[in-house]
């Protein structure tokens, strides 16, 4: 029995998507000064939605890939109803916040 190692799609782009969340960390960074600075709320406030909006943005690119790679290759499997509801799932989940 062979074991296939599974490579998923969002790998191509793993250099972008480690360099986003190494932004991401360094805001998150620059957000806690902030708070030990006694920085202005709203200030503050602005800060979290860009690093929100940054996560988000990993998100999509990961949700992309997962479905031009998962996804599809599952619908071309002929099992792509587990794969379209986890996605749908997700979304939904995303959604909500």
């Amino acid at each position: 029995m062979s074991t296939a190692i599974r490579q998923y799609r969002y790998v191509k782009d793993k250099p972008s998507l480690l360099a986003r969340m190494k932004k991401i960390e360094g805001q998150a960074k620059g957000i806690q000064q902030m708070l030990e600075e006694d920085r202005y709320c709203i200030d503050i406030v602005q800060q979290l939605t860009a690093l929100s909006a940054a996560a988000d943005e990993v998100a999509l690119l990961i949700l992309q890939g997962h479905i031009e790679g998962c996804v599809t290759n599952a619908i071309h499997d002929q099992h792509g109803e587990a794969h379209i509801k986890e996605l749908m799932e997700t979304i939904r989940k995303a959604m909500k916040r």
